[in-house]
């Protein structure tokens, strides 16, 4: 089959969602719609288009939170709230808008939780926590990668012994960028990795604080991965620390 014809007839998945990502186009982003009876208009593009733009940005697709803001950043309005947003796709703009969009399905860090619990054994190198750890006579589980299994059992005294594991004294300095990651979480529901943190942070705190070089200063082993492990929350999604 030529590229032009697989193009025209791009293969799909037995949830209707494109094989291969690379074959989307507009034309195919038509048919998609279609199929779901559903004829796309200008503020479907627009929702398509910020959906691919922060997949091509990030490497992973934007939670509805994020979405939502791209949309807010691009249109100078809040005009695609959820009731438009479940309007333009009514099976979830999520779920369908994803789809059409030729982009991968959006996930929070808790649906990942027990792909995160049964991964593969942790490094022989690794420096941080690998199993269960005890802390003040209370026994605290954590996955592979040295996050907490269950993030309720989190706290600034657990944080500054999980970073002292790893060869980390907390300052204030750090402690802002905890706090951001702890914030920025409850807020979309995922942690972010390094390009989402660096981004947000600069319209926080300024550019100066966001550079990956100040930031891999205060986490040596990655301040998505390193930090968001002693903020007490899941391991980042997609491209972690580059």
């Amino acid at each position: 089959m030529s590229k032009a014809a697989s193009k025209a007839n791009p293969e799909l998945l037995s949830d209707g969602r494109l094989a291969d990502l690379d074959s989307w186009n507009e034309d195919v982003a038509n048919q998609l719609a279609a199929k779901d009876g559903i004829k796309l208009g200008e503020d479907h593009w627009q929702v398509i288009n910020a959906m691919r733009d922060y997949y091509r940005e990030f490497n992973v697709s934007p939670v509805k939170k994020l979405l939502k803001r791209s949309l807010k950043e691009h249109s100078k309005s809040d005009r695609f709230d959820d009731k438009l947003l479940d309007s333009l796709f009514p099976n979830g703009v999520l779920t369908q808008g994803s789809k059409i969009a030729g982009v991968p399905l959006p996930y929070l860090d808790v649906e990942l939780e027990r792909s995160t619990l049964t991964a593969k054994p942790a490094s022989a190198e690794a420096t941080h926590f690998t199993e269960s750890f005890e802390f003040e006579g209370k026994q605290y589980p954590v996955t592979h990668l040295g996050n907490l299994v269950d993030l309720h059992l989190w706290n600034e005294k657990v944080a500054e012994f999980m970073a002292s594991k790893e060869g980390i004294t907390l300052t204030d300095e750090h402690w802002q960028i905890v706090n951001f990651l702890r914030k920025f979480y409850f807020e979309y529901g995922i942690a972010p990795m390094v390009k989402i943190l660096q981004k947000h942070l600069a319209h926080e705190i300024g550019p100066e604080q966001a550079s990956k070089e100040h930031l891999y200063a205060l986490f040596p082993g990655g301040p998505s991965r390193q930090g968001s492990r002693i903020a007490g929350l899941p391991e980042p999604q997609g491209c972690i620390d580059s």
